[in-house]
């Protein structure tokens, strides 16, 4: 739970384009603190966590929407906050979204070509 609510944190720091320096700035902290939090090493006070969601502009329950959802998948939620950590996974969403639906389409099957081609690589290696 440490990890996905730290992930929430992440996604929505980066969303609005705060940087961790900024964010630990407003909530009293070091950023290698704020670091911790969104790596879910260390867990968020809920007075903390309150500090954070003002910083970011959005509510606490937003943030641990993921966690307190008995209705939904929960690990498919805690899959997609994992790969959203994933180095330029936030980059790569942000410019997908401004593209046209017709280049999403392409785009998409080349990727999915790639990511064939590599799979396969290792099995044409041995």
């Amino acid at each position: 739970m440490d990890i996905a609510l730290g992930a929430a944190v992440r996604i929505r720091r980066r969303t609005i384009g705060l940087s961790q320096e900024a964010l630990a700035e407003q909530c009293g902290v070091s950023f290698q603190q704020i670091q911790k939090y969104e790596n879910g090493t260390n867990r968020i006070s809920f007075s903390r966590l309150v500090q954070i969601a003002r910083a970011l502009q959005c509510r606490v329950v937003d943030l641990m929407d993921v966690l307190d959802a008995p209705d939904r998948e929960t690990p498919g939620d805690l899959d997609m906050l994992s790969r959203m950590r994933t180095p330029g996974a936030l980059e790569l969403l942000s410019a997908y979204e401004r593209l046209p639906q017709e280049a999403r389409s392409t785009l998409v099957s080349f990727l999915r070509s790639i990511a064939a081609e590599a799979a396969d690589a290792p099995a044409r290696v041995a």
